[in-house]
């Protein structure tokens, strides 16, 4: 599915004007964008992921720790047993004491080789709870992150299902003119077809449509850190334009810039947060095979993602 970048549009309009080079740069800039924008999707797809998988670790960490408690619980069972041996050997060594010489100093030699022993395991203990204390650290720190990212996640999707209430409370009025709103996969789409719009083969923005916009801008402008895509789609009848326009790809986008400049007019919405893409006729709803379907194609997406950088930040840390 190819995109054709605002860059791209504002070209060819005015193609008679602009440099090459200018334009080539501008395509740059508009596909730097696009990866942008599917690599912060990819990011959310990768947080919820990671964090299904952050709950298995968790569960196979506590699982290792109970067992690591075990086992210090027997060493520990054996170092008494060990001590009680010692005890018992040193007072052997006591009655060998009155033996004869050699018989002294070989049980002597048993005797140091089973204290080096309960030395060494003694030290081997010492390192074995250092370890497991280290561990628990670790793993509470861990935990900690994890809780963070998953409240993190939670307040994005309390914040996009606000979102959803305030533009489908703003745009009560075209209810049934052409317009939808759907949330899914974290994201948030607003769905207007070209009869709330454009009329047939323009991009000029009708007054109805014109309000339509300004009451979804004044919406967003409250919204700063949500990323704004609009996508401009036909139908697969062929356009016939002119010499500015020659195809559906062209109307696509500039339909999609028109209603960036109409978005725009509210001085509080972000240029930087604005991205404009025209799909032609290549991602359809339904069937172009009937009038009802093609209307349903002709259409403009408005597709609010949350800002990522800080939960790919807390991703990073974990």
């Amino acid at each position: 599915m190819k995109k054709i970048s605002v860059s791209f549009l504002l070209v060819s309009f005015i193609i008679s004007c602009v440099p090459a080079k200018k334009f080539a740069d501008l395509e740059e800039q508009y596909k730097a964008m696009l990866e942008k924008n599917e690599a912060l999707s990819a990011d959310l797809h990768t947080a919820t992921s990671f964090q299904e998988s952050c709950g298995e670790t968790l569960q196979n960490l506590q699982a290792s720790l109970k067992v690591k408690k075990e086992q210090l619980a027997a060493a520990e069972a054996a170092l008494a047993a060990l001590t009680k041996n010692h005890e018992n050997l040193q007072a052997s060594y006591n009655a060998l004491e009155k033996n004869t010489s050699a018989s002294l100093r070989e049980n002597s030699e048993k005797n140091r080789d089973l204290l080096k022993e309960l030395e060494a395991k003694q030290a081997a203990l010492v390192i074995e709870k250092n370890r497991l204390e280290e561990l628990q650290k670790n793993l509470k720190a861990r935990s900690e992150r994890i809780d963070e990212l998953e409240a993190l996640i939670a307040n994005k999707d309390k914040k996009m299902t606000a979102l959803k209430t305030n533009i489908v409370t703003a745009l009560t009025d075209f209810e049934g003119k052409g317009l939808s709103i759907e949330q899914r996969n974290g994201k948030i789409y607003v769905l207007m077809e070209n009869k709330l719009l454009f009329r047939s083969g323009s991009w000029s923005v009708g007054a109805q449509g014109r309000q339509a916009v300004s009451q979804l801008a004044t919406v967003l402008a409250e919204n700063p850190d949500i990323n704004i895509l609009i996508e401009g789609h036909t139908d697969n009848v062929p356009y016939k334009g002119n010499s500015i326009m020659t195809d559906n790809w062209d109307l696509s986008t500039k339909r999609a810039t028109s209603i960036v400049r109409l978005l725009l007019a509210n001085a509080q919405i972000k240029p930087e947060n604005l991205t404009a893409a025209g799909k032609s006729k290549y991602s359809p709803v339904t069937s172009n095979t009937s009038s009802e379907g093609k209307a349903k194609n002709r259409r403009i997406e408005v597709v609010l993602t949350p800002k990522l950088d800080k939960l790919s930040k807390l991703l990073g840390d974990i």
